[in-house]
């Protein structure tokens, strides 16, 4: 009862009854006409009143009226039903979809949201009102056996036999049906990291070897699909023989019985609307049982994306941090290794330093980076900033302080002024403020509509340097306490190294503490401390002169485990860390 999707689906079960209802008497309604049929049969034609005709008509068109506006009703119910759902699952879904990521250090998907909005649409559409009918079924056979009770009994045998060809349609479809949907689940995933990838495809020629593998993916979808589909088929063709013959048995008894005198003409004809009424909606069921299946495997993984989702507690918000980050014997393993990748680190980074880390190639950097952020939970020990666990500190209170660069810089579709403001509506002076902070402004100015300039999805129309540096201004936006920067001058020239070189001058005047990753020897010109770490374990750290004083330089080009951190007499020179 406490999971989210439940509450949602609990807080909507007043309008499900109401559609439950309007079913009922759309149903009802359906009546009128085999009824007219049969009154225009055995009354007007007998008694020639034209009066009796008008009035059985007038009812009947209205009774037709009626029955059109509560479908509308019950459509628009579901339409709104169904978008008010997927709004309020949808706003779960891609924070959940940015917590799993975290933990599990895998790609972003949209594989939920697809999932609910294939839910949504079963909800919308015709799918779901055939399932509703399908309930009022015994109000056309109890109307057939008051008919006469032969009429009746036929028609509940044709229904029974009909609903065991839908039993058997779920036996045998649901395996391939499930197969199906997780093969084309992952064939949507291997598409993704294709496209996130197009250059390394393209360059090393592996499109074809791409193509083949997403081949193989998509015809082993397809033939679950087929093998489903063909059951399917077939077993709605039997159902179809048996409504289509079964009306004709309608009509042949009750021509039989008629001529007996047992009913009249007119009970011939509405007996045999009255049949094909009855077993429509189960018939149209066993077509949209395919649909039905899509929407309940979605709608279970949607809810096991939620219940895989990490929880916050509630929390009151907390006071503007003054920038003391404390890391104290942190240690962190990947979900699913028993080896710790990061082993007791700690150190403390008063307010206003900046903090270098350094290293060798998997010794931890990143890692440690997006746990000092809050990014990752730790095996053991802390991340503090003013005393506030990181990771427990919810991420819409804490993300206000904090200002972070990635490697790998993503940039959203819309403006450059939306993606400095983090996607917010934006403090103007504000934004200009965190572009002249981080020598962005001059650039973005010479863009064609400056900063209302759409920069599409990921950047596409921006280099990688200005990707690099809007991403800069995004961090500065709000003059965070904290500033996390993960080689921040990987992809930049000249010029842009010079401006990340006034960044770091500035915030050092603002008192905004500062942890910066980079092997570039002008970083350390404005680092107070520096951190040597190696195989996820802190080989140094203390002020920076200390710390380059107790290894020895060695000269010139790094080696493999050689990592820059200054210059000497003009002259670039590199540090091994020792064991």
């Amino acid at each position: 009862m406490n999971h989210p999707v439940l509450k949602i689906i609990l807080s909507v079960r007043k309008a499900i009854i109401f559609s439950l209802v309007l079913s009922f008497f759309i149903n009802l309604l359906l009546l009128a006409s085999p009824l007219y049929m049969l009154q225009v049969y055995d009354r007007v034609l007998s008694s020639r009143s034209l009066d009796t005709l008008f009035f059985l008509t007038i009812i009947v068109i209205s009774a037709i009226l009626c029955l059109c506006l509560l479908e509308a009703i019950r459509s628009a119910i579901a339409v709104k039903t169904g978008l008010w759902m997927d709004k309020k699952v949808s706003s779960l879904l891609l924070p959940s979809v940015v917590k799993i990521s975290l933990q599990t250090k895998s790609e972003l998907s949209g594989q939920g949201l697809r999932d609910m909005g294939t839910v949504r649409s079963f909800i919308t559409g015709n799918s779901m009102f055939s399932l509703m009918d399908v309930p009022w079924m015994p109000l056309y056979l109890l109307v057939l056996y008051l008919l006469h009770p032969i009429l009746g009994l036929l028609a509940l045998g044709g229904a029974l036999f009909i609903f065991m060809i839908a039993v058997v349609n779920e036996l045998l479809t649901r395996k391939y049906q499930q197969n199906s949907n997780a093969l084309v689940a992952r064939a949507y995933g291997f598409s993704d990291s294709v496209s996130r990838n197009a250059d390394v495809v393209e360059a090393m020629g592996m499109v074809p070897q791409i193509v083949s593998s997403w081949q193989k993916m998509n015809d082993e979808s397809s033939n679950s699909q087929q093998r489903a589909l063909g059951f399917t088929g077939w077993l709605g063709a039997v159902s179809r023989f048996i409504r289509l013959g079964l009306q004709v048995a309608i009509l042949g008894m009750g021509a039989l019985l008629a001529i007996n005198g047992e009913i009249s003409a007119g009970a011939i004809i509405a007996a045999s609307i009255l049949v094909g009424r009855a077993l429509q909606p189960v018939e149209q069921s066993i077509n949209s049982w395919r649909s039905a299946t899509s929407a309940w495997d979605a709608y279970i993984r949607v809810k096991q994306q939620l219940l895989a989702t990490p929880a916050y507690d509630d929390q009151m918000e907390l006071p503007n941090p003054e920038g003391k980050l404390s890391i104290e014997g942190l240690s962190y393993a990947f979900p699913g290794s028993q080896q710790a990748y990061l082993k007791g680190i700690s150190f403390r980074v008063g307010p206003g330093q900046l903090l270098a880390i350094m290293g060798p190639s998997g010794s931890g950097k990143t890692t440690l980076v997006r746990l000092l952020l809050g990014n990752l939970k730790p095996n053991s020990g802390f991340a503090r900033l003013d005393g506030m666990d990181m990771s427990m500190w919810h991420s819409d209170d804490r993300g206000k302080h904090i200002g972070y660069l990635p490697q790998d810089v993503e940039l959203f579709a819309g403006t450059v002024k939306e993606n400095i403001a983090r996607m917010a509506n934006g403090v103007t002076d504000q934004i200009i403020n965190a572009s002249k902070m981080a020598g962005v402004h001059e650039m973005i100015m010479r863009l064609p509509q400056g900063y209302d300039t759409q920069i599409g999805s990921h950047g596409m129309s921006l280099s990688g340097g200005q990707r690099q540096r809007i991403g800069l201004a995004r961090a500065l936006y709000g003059e965070p306490k904290l500033l996390v920067l993960d080689e921040p001058n990987s992809s930049l020239d000249q010029q842009g190294e010079g401006a990340l070189m006034n960044a770091l001058k500035a915030v050092k005047e603002k008192n905004i503490t500062t942890v910066v990753i980079s092997h570039r020897p002008s970083v350390l010109e404005h680092a107070d401390l520096v951190l040597l770490m190696q195989e996820g374990m802190v080989a140094n750290f203390g002020p920076r002169d200390e710390v380059l004083k107790v290894q020895p330089a060695s000269v010139s080009t790094p080696r493999n485990n050689a990592v820059p951190i200054g210059k000497s007499a003009k002259t670039a020179i590199s540090y091994t860390i020792k064991k």
